[in-house]
């Protein structure tokens, strides 16, 4: 009677087949420590044969080593030529990135504008503050315009901009003129036929 795969244990590392996943059994079965550590370098040789990419480097070997110890259910007792993972390293979780929670406003500008306009609220008024400002409203619009391309105003504009400073840049649409940004034709998704 014939024996399926789905009958048999499942594979630690399926990529590496069968065959190799019982190279390795048999190789936990010799009872000879010099003899087992020929017999995983000829298991490694044949893993690096299916896969020559990973026989590319130092690092690659190293990999082909932690493969051959998974595959082994880290019970593999060899002299390895470098340090392999162990069971206690193959499931720990990286460290947690810290996030920045605080929460924004207005989340279609984004966090970047929101600093830009704090640092140009600290500066002293002048030209080159002014030109900031200026430069920092345009944008805006054009944000605004991809978030809601009907209620684009320079009024709300400035209004967002005077809550988000806190009061300290204040300006209206008569002071200062944005830009005015026309919105693009939509592909009809029809091809031009050549003549």
């Amino acid at each position: 009677m014939l024996t399926y795969n789905t009958q048999m244990r499942p594979l630690r590392l399926p990529e590496y087949g069968r065959n190799i996943q019982s190279m390795v059994d048999y190789c936990l079965t010799i009872p000879d420590r010099e003899e087992r550590t020929v017999c995983a370098y000829s298991i490694i040789d044949a893993m690096a044969n299916m896969f020559p990419e990973l026989r590319s480097g130092e690092e690659s070997d190293h990999k082909l080593w932690d493969h051959l110890m998974i595959m082994s259910d880290f019970q593999l007792d060899i002299d390895f030529p470098c340090e392999v993972i162990t069971e206690d390293n193959l499931y720990s979780l990286p460290d947690p990135v810290p996030y920045d929670n605080n929460q924004f406003r207005f989340r279609h500008y984004g966090r970047n504008i929101e600093e830009m306009i704090m640092r140009a609220s600290e500066m002293e008024p002048s030209q080159e503050r002014d030109d900031l400002v200026f430069l920092i409203a345009n944008h805006m619009k054009k944000l605004m315009m991809n978030f809601n391309p009907e209620g684009v105003d320079d009024a709300r504009i400035f209004n967002d901009l005077r809550v988000l400073s806190h009061g300290a840049i204040n300006f209206s649409p008569e002071e200062m003129k944005l830009k005015q940004y026309i919105e693009p034709p939509k592909a009809t998704g029809k091809k031009k036929k050549k003549k």
